[in-house]
């Protein structure tokens, strides 16, 4: 029997501690209640992001104590609302940033962290541009802010953000070389990228070759010591964006000390002058500021939905997995054959007999 038959029931998917993703459990608990303020989504879709492949191995920055709901946004439709808040929501559908959460049947969240999904658009589709969309635009065009004609260097390009952020900068004009391993160059060309093997050994001569005075842009999801080769390959008056440390994901250690490496030697880079700029994205140092945090997360994820709309980008859905089997899709998401963003949607109803 599906769980959601249980009435007033939920599903949710749970991390214990450090696990394999076979260790994820599958609870049923009651349906949450919206407080005032609050609504309640029915969830369409949640994505499996990097954040939750540190997260399994205790790496993530700041990640909560075990056990804990992971799951770094969603999309999903209005099913109860709170008091004092517009009961006319209800049936409508909605994304929003969680970091942890997400991957329930049932979400409670605050009606001001919510972003209209427009009523043309799949899902799961927009689940693909909702924290990465947003990642990708802010550090495009509020960050590194790379003009018509300029060349950039994205570094996982048929990743989540990486596939997104490719076809925003081509859709601004902006010329992208792409480092992808061998078997998702053809992906990465189609979305109009110059593909480059990450491994190779030579890789910044490969960029040069390309880029002969450097790049405008480098997005470096990676960290590490492969930092050194980014900030080199700017160009004068370049931007180094590093957004991750997807090169000690399976390090023992600290979840910590590589992100405080990388913040403090992306911070002595600033110093030097040399024309060149650093910056470390986080898509929540924003929310100091509440207000403007909100109102950039409604502008921004606006735009990415626009274009998805219109086609002038296109959704990277790699697999659609029933939450049920986050296992599964866990595994997928890490296994590194797959270009785009793993979605987890909802299991199956059950027909009148009990069956699936």
């Amino acid at each position: 029997m599906n769980a959601e038959t249980v009435a007033d029931a939920m599903t949710e998917v749970v991390l214990p501690g450090v696990v394999e993703p076979s260790g994820l459990e599958i609870r049923v608990c009651p349906a949450p209640e919206p407080a005032a303020g609050e609504v309640v989504l029915a969830l369409e879709a949640s994505g499996v992001s990097f954040a939750e492949q540190q997260m399994r191995r205790g790496k993530y920055y700041d990640q909560p104590p075990f056990p804990f709901v992971p799951g770094y946004d969603l999309v999903g439709v209005v099913a109860r609302t709170g008091p004092g808040v517009d009961p006319s929501l209800v049936g409508r559908r909605f994304a929003a940033l969680t970091k942890v959460g997400g991957w329930a049947s049932r979400v409670v969240l605050p009606v001001t962290d919510l972003v209209e999904v427009p009523g043309a658009l799949d899902p799961a589709d927009a689940e693909t541009v909702v924290v990465n969309g947003i990642t990708a635009w802010q550090m495009l065009h509020r960050i590194a802010e790379v003009r018509a004609g300029g060349t950039v260097l994205v570094h996982g390009a048929n990743g989540g953000v990486g596939s997104t952020l490719v076809q925003l900068a081509m859709h601004a004009g902006i010329r992208v070389i792409g480092t992808a391993s061998p078997r998702h160059h053809d992906a990465v060309r189609a979305l109009g990228a110059t593909p480059l093997d990450y491994r190779a050994t030579d890789l910044p001569a490969k960029v040069r070759e390309l880029a002969p005075g450097g790049v405008d842009a480098v997005f470096d999801h990676i960290g590490g010591d492969g930092i050194v080769d980014s900030f080199r390959l700017l160009a004068r008056g370049g931007t180094l964006v590093s957004y991750g440390t997807a090169a000690t994901r399976d390090v023992a250690g600290s979840s910590k000390l590589p992100v405080l490496k990388l913040v403090g030697r992306l911070f002595l880079w600033k110093l030097l002058p040399n024309g060149r700029r650093t910056h470390f994205y986080n898509i929540w140092a924003g929310k100091r500021r509440p207000a403007v945090f909100h109102d950039r997360l409604r502008t921004d994820l606006g735009r990415v939905f626009a274009l998805l709309a219109d086609g002038s980008i296109t959704a990277q859905v790699a697999a659609r997995i029933p939450l049920s089997q986050a296992a599964e899709a866990m595994r997928l998401a890490e296994s590194g054959t797959v270009t785009g963003k793993v979605i987890l949607v909802p299991d199956p109803a059950p027909d009148a007999s009990g069956a699936h």
